[in-house]
C-alpha cells in the first residue's frame, strides 16, 4: 500500500493578511501590557525610594485624624476640619497595614496611585483598545507623580481618582448590560469619591450628564431612564448617608455639619474672581507640564475632528474632561494638587490621540508607519520623565521636600517632633499655634486644640472671632505640657492675615512666655527668601515646655 501524503493547503492572500494582522495585534497587545507594567513598577520604585519624605500639612491632617480613628476616636470629636472623612478613613486603613509612620503612609500611596493608573488603563482599553489604555495608564502614573502637582504627597485627590474611575467603569458596564446593580455600584463609587473630598461629586454629575445625553441621543428618555438614573443617585447617596448615621451615633454630627457645610460654604466664598484668576495664572502653567505631553492630550481631546474612530466616544471623552476640569475650580484656589482630578481625563486623551493616529495611518494604507505614533509617544514620554531625573533620583527625601515645599517648615517639623517624642511622657498633650498637624501625628500626642489649622481663625468670615476665642480658651484651660509656636507666614495664611490678626499672634507669643520655657528652636533654612514672621531674626519653629 502506498501512503498518501497530503500537503497543507496554502493560505490565500486575504487569509495571510488576516493572520499577520492577528499576530501583529497580539504582539501589540503584549507590548502594551509590558510597557504598562514596566511604567507602574518604575514609579513604584521612585515612590518607594522617597517613602520617608516628611509629611506636608494636609498629609499631617489625614494622618493625625486616621491615627485618632485607630485609637477609637471618631473624626470631628477632638479635632476637625472642613474635609469629609473619606480620606481620614483611607489613611487609617493604610496605617493599620503599613504602620503609623510617614514611610508607611507613602507605601500605601504606592498602592493607591498604582491602582488608579491601572483603572485608567482599563478605561482606555475599554474605549479604544490596548494601546489607548496603555498610553493612558502610563501617562497618568507619570502625571500623578510630578512634583509640580505635589503628586509624591498623599493628597485626598489621589483617593478621589481611585474611587471615581471604577465608578465610570461600572457605569459603562451598566449602560451596556442594563443591570441596575451596576448602576448602584457606580453610584457608590462616586459617593466614595465625594467622601474623599467634596469636588469628587463632580464625577457623579458627569455620570448623570452622560447617561442623560446618551439616552436623549438614542431617543430613550423613558421610564427606564429614570429608574437607572434614580438607582445611580441612590448609590451615590448611600456612602454619605451611612457616614451621617455613624457620626450621629457617635455624637459628633453637629460639629461635622458645621465644618463640612456651614464653614465650608463660607470658605468657598472668600475668594474673588480676580484673586482666583491670580492663583490660576500661577499654578496652571506648572500643572500642564511637560508641554509636549499636553500637546498630545489636546490632540486627543480634538480627535473627533480629525479621526472617524474617535467619534464613537467623543462625547464621553469631552464631557469627562469638562467635569474633571470643573472639579479643579471650587473655591477658586487652584492649589497644585487640585489638578490631580483632571489627570485621568488628560491621560485618556493622550491614549485616544495615539490610538486614533495609528488607525488613521492604517486607513490610508500606511500600515508600515502605523506604529510611528506609539514610537513618538515613547520618545516624548522618556524625555519628559528624564526631565524629572533630579527630583526622582538625585534628591533624597528631605532635600526633595525642601525643594518642592521650599518655603514650608515640613522638614523642620520632624526635628521638633523628634525632640518632643524623646522627652514626652504618657498622657502629655501638645498645643500648636500654627498649622502643622503633622507634629501631632509624629509625637502621637493629643492636640489640645480642636483646630488643626490656624487658617480658619484668620480668614475674613463671621466665625473667625469666635474661633480665636475658642482656641485661647482651649489653651489656657488645658495648659499643655508642650507648646509649639510656628512663627512662619505659610503656617498662618498670607501676609494680610498676619497684619490683620496681629493681636492674636501677640497673645500666643505672650502665652508661650507665661509659665513656659523655650527648650528647642528650629530656624528656617538658608535656601532663599524667608516667609514673613513676627519674632526673632527669621521664620522659625519654637518649642516651649511648661514649667514644673
Amino acid at each position: 500500500m502506498h501512503q498518501v501524503v497530503t500537503s497543507p493547503i496554502p493560505e490565500t492572500p486575504a487569509q495571510s493578511l488576516h493572520s499577520a494582522t492577528r499576530a501583529e495585534s497580539r504582539r501589540l497587545r503584549y507590548a502594551c501590557y509590558f510597557a504598562l507594567i514596566a511604567a507602574l513598577a518604575f514609579f513604584a520604585v521612585i515612590r518607594f525610594r522617597l517613602r520617608t519624605m516628611p509629611l506636608e500639612r494636609d498629609e499631617g491632617e489625614y494622618a493625625y485624624m486616621g491615627q485618632q480613628l485607630l485609637h477609637g476616636i471618631p473624626p470631628y470629636k477632638l479635632a476637625a476640619n472642613m474635609k469629609l472623612p473619606g480620606t481620614y478613613i483611607a489613611y487609617a486603613l493604610i496605617m493599620a497595614i503599613f504602620g503609623e509612620t510617614a514611610a508607611g503612609i507613602h507605601l500605601g500611596m504606592i498602592l493607591v496611585t498604582t491602582a488608579a493608573s491601572f483603572f485608567v488603563f482599563l478605561l482606555g482599553k475599554r474605549l479604544h483598545g490596548s494601546l489607548c489604555g496603555a498610553v493612558a495608564g502610563i501617562t497618568y502614573v507619570f502625571f500623578a507623580a510630578r512634583p509640580a502637582v505635589l503628586g509624591i504627597d498623599g493628597h485626598a485627590t489621589h483617593f478621589v481618582v481611585l474611587a471615581a474611575i471604577p465608578g465610570i467603569l461600572f457605569l459603562l458596564d451598566a449602560i451596556d448590560t442594563g443591570k441596575l446593580i451596576l448602576f448602584f455600584l457606580s453610584g457608590v463609587a462616586f459617593g466614595l469619591s465625594f467622601l474623599a473630598k467634596q469636588p469628587g461629586i463632580l464625577f457623579a454629575f458627569f455620570a448623570g450628564f452622560y447617561l442623560l445625553w446618551r439616552d436623549w441621543k438614542h431617543a430613550s428618555l423613558n421610564k427606564l431612564f429614570f429608574t437607572r438614573a434614580g438607582t445611580l443617585v441612590l448609590g451615590t447617596l448611600v456612602p454619605y448617608l451611612l457616614t451621617c448615621v455613624w457620626l450621629l451615633y457617635v455624637g459628633v454630627f453637629h460639629t461635622f455639619w458645621f465644618w463640612t457645610w456651614t464653614y465650608a460654604r463660607a470658605y468657598g466664598e472668600l475668594n474673588s474672581l480676580a484673586t482666583g484668576w491670580k492663583f490660576f495664572g500661577f499654578s496652571f502653567p506648572w500643572a500642564i507640564r511637560p508641554f509636549v505631553l499636553w500637546e498630545i492630550v489636546l490632540l486627543g481631546l480634538a480627535a473627533p475632528l480629525w479621526s472617524r474612530s474617535a467619534r464613537a466616544h467623543g462625547g464621553f471623552i469631552a464631557s469627562l474632561f469638562f467635569f474633571s476640569a470643573v472639579a479643579v475650580f471650587p473655591g477658586l484656589y487652584f492649589r497644585p494638587h487640585y489638578y490631580i482630578v483632571l489627570l485621568p481625563a488628560a491621560a485618556l486623551c493622550a491614549g485616544v490621540a495615539i490610538e486614533c493616529a495609528r488607525r488613521e495611518l492604517q486607513s490610508f494604507r500606511a500600515g508600515r508607519f502605523a506604529l510611528v505614533p506609539a514610537l513618538y509617544f515613547a520618545i516624548v514620554y522618556m524625555v519628559s520623565v528624564h526631565g524629572q531625573y533630579h527630583s526622582f533620583f538625585r534628591y533624597g527625601p528631605i532635600p526633595l521636600s525642601r525643594k518642592i515645599h521650599y518655603d514650608q517648615p515640613y522638614a523642620d517639623a520632624v526635628s521638633i517632633a523628634d525632640f518632643i517624642h524623646a522627652h514626652a511622657a504618657p498622657g502629655d498633650q501638645i498645643g500648636i499655634i500654627g498649622s502643622e498637624p503633622e507634629i501631632c501625628f509624629y509625637t502621637r500626642l493629643q492636640c489640645t486644640s480642636s483646630y488643626l489649622y490656624m487658617y480658619p481663625l484668620l480668614e475674613k468670615h463671621r466665625f473667625a472671632p469666635a474661633m480665636q476665642e475658642q482656641v485661647k480658651q482651649e489653651l489656657t484651660t488645658t495648659r499643655p505640657r508642650w507648646l509649639v509656636y510656628v512663627d512662619d507666614e505659610r503656617s498662618w495664611g498670607w501676609k494680610p492675615n498676619l497684619i490683620r490678626n496681629r493681636g492674636f499672634f501677640d497673645w500666643g507669643w505672650d502665652f508661650a512666655h507665661q509659665g513656659y520655657s523655650l527648650v528647642d528652636q528650629v530656624n528656617a533654612p538658608d535656601i532663599g527668601p524667608y516667609p514673613e514672621h513676627l519674632f526673632g531674626t527669621r521664620a522659625a519653629l519654637y518649642l516651649f515646655e511648661r514649667d514644673k
